[in-house]
């Protein structure tokens, strides 16, 4: 007799917030934060330790005790969550995005957003875009997307 496991057929992971986990006392909270705030730049193992002022050997060692996972992994999440909010409500471009979340092009952007989320940026963007709620004008006309303030 074979075991086997069930199939979800679909191809759909499931998209779920997943925030900044919050540290006890005296940890790394504070880089988190930075880390956060600067996903564009280029941020290296010994960037952070010397943010941290640690050396690179015990940074690594504390990441990983008070995260769970590498720096590495933790802020090619991170950069892909940007990306996922991005892709959800503005129109900038794949490549644009790639650049805005600190990947260093879209190829290496579109490889690891398939890699945590299972489908690529595209698909994801028609899947969970915020739709444009279309505007009624006064005189019952066609919708309009932007319409002028009234003044007067």
């Amino acid at each position: 007799n074979m075991v086997v496991a069930p199939h979800r057929d679909g191809g759909q992971a499931q998209f779920i917030e997943s925030p900044v986990p919050v540290c006890s006392a005296d940890t790394l909270q504070p880089l988190l934060e930075w880390m956060g705030q600067h996903l564009a730049d280029e941020l290296t193992v010994e960037t952070l330790a010397a943010q941290a002022t640690m050396s690179p050997r015990t940074f690594a060692r504390r990441f990983k005790a008070e995260t769970g996972t590498t720096p590495y992994h933790w802020i090619t999440n991170q950069r892909v969550l940007l990306a996922e909010r991005l892709l959800e409500g503005s129109d900038e471009t794949v490549e644009r995005i790639a650049t805005q979340v600190g990947l260093s092009n879209a190829t290496a952007f579109r490889h690891h957003f398939a890699r945590l989320r299972g489908t690529s940026p595209q698909r994801y963007r028609r899947l969970f875009r915020q739709p444009k709620v279309p505007v009624r004008s006064s005189c019952q006309g066609p919708a309009v997307e932007n319409p002028s303030p009234v003044t007067g």
